[in-house]
């Protein structure tokens, strides 16, 4: 069931590919509009550059969230998840996966040549991409909460906004800092350990809160 969910999850996004198109637009368009309002200052894009990219992904994974659970609550395949023998934060552990690889995987691919734009060293830029492996699954896994507990609300793109954007602040602040300690000639090691141990933590208690807000969701 686990791999059916994401199997499943993934066919449909092919079937809808202007969604993973939209998110991919937004992160490029709005890491690449800082470089033209800037001006070619290498100092200061090289400065700028690790929060702006980490912030355009965080807010392109935001626009996906409430597509999480929404199209199956829709169709009733969410009350048969419910009612299913198998595990509710399996499946929705499979459902968190699915929404990464739709959405954060693009990311982490193009973020590179992004980098580029910024001048970044290449170290710098490796650290960019293995930050964002890390980070990005937990934006996907923390977000799930917030949809399972705006499901069915009006303006719930909103309110998932609202709820989630606080707990993404650890994960950004890390994040970014990964890429300006090695971007500096510092190590980046400390800032990905925490990144790992925030994953760590988000695949154990994710789930498990994210089955519980969609029982009291669907109630």
């Amino acid at each position: 069931m686990f791999l059916w969910v994401i199997q499943r999850d993934l066919l449909l996004a092919m079937r809808r590919r202007f969604d993973i198109l939209t998110t991919l637009f937004f992160f490029v368009i709005v890491v690449s509009l800082f470089p033209l309002g800037i001006g070619p200052e290498i100092n200061i894009l090289r400065t700028i550059a690790p929060g702006v990219v980490w912030v355009a992904a965080l807010l392109a994974s935001m626009l996906s969230l409430g597509r999480i659970f929404s199209n199956d609550y829709l169709d009733g395949t969410l009350e048969q998840m419910l009612i299913s023998p198998q595990s509710l934060s399996l499946l929705v552990l499979g459902k968190a996966l699915a929404h990464w690889l739709i959405t954060g995987i693009p990311l982490i691919l193009i973020s590179p040549l992004l980098g580029i734009q910024y001048n970044l060293p290449l170290d710098a830029i490796l650290i960019l991409a293995l930050s964002l492996l890390l980070g990005t699954p937990i934006l996907s896994l923390i977000g799930a909460i917030g949809a399972a507990l705006t499901l069915g609300l009006r303006g719930g793109g909103m309110l998932v906004s609202l709820l989630v954007l606080p707990l993404y602040i650890p994960v950004l602040v890390f994040g970014s800092g990964a890429v300006e300690a090695s971007a500096v000639g510092l190590g980046a090691g400390a800032h990905l350990s925490l990144l790992g141990a925030f994953l760590l933590i988000a695949l154990v208690i994710t789930p498990w809160a994210t089955a519980s807000a969609l029982r009291i969701s669907m109630e």
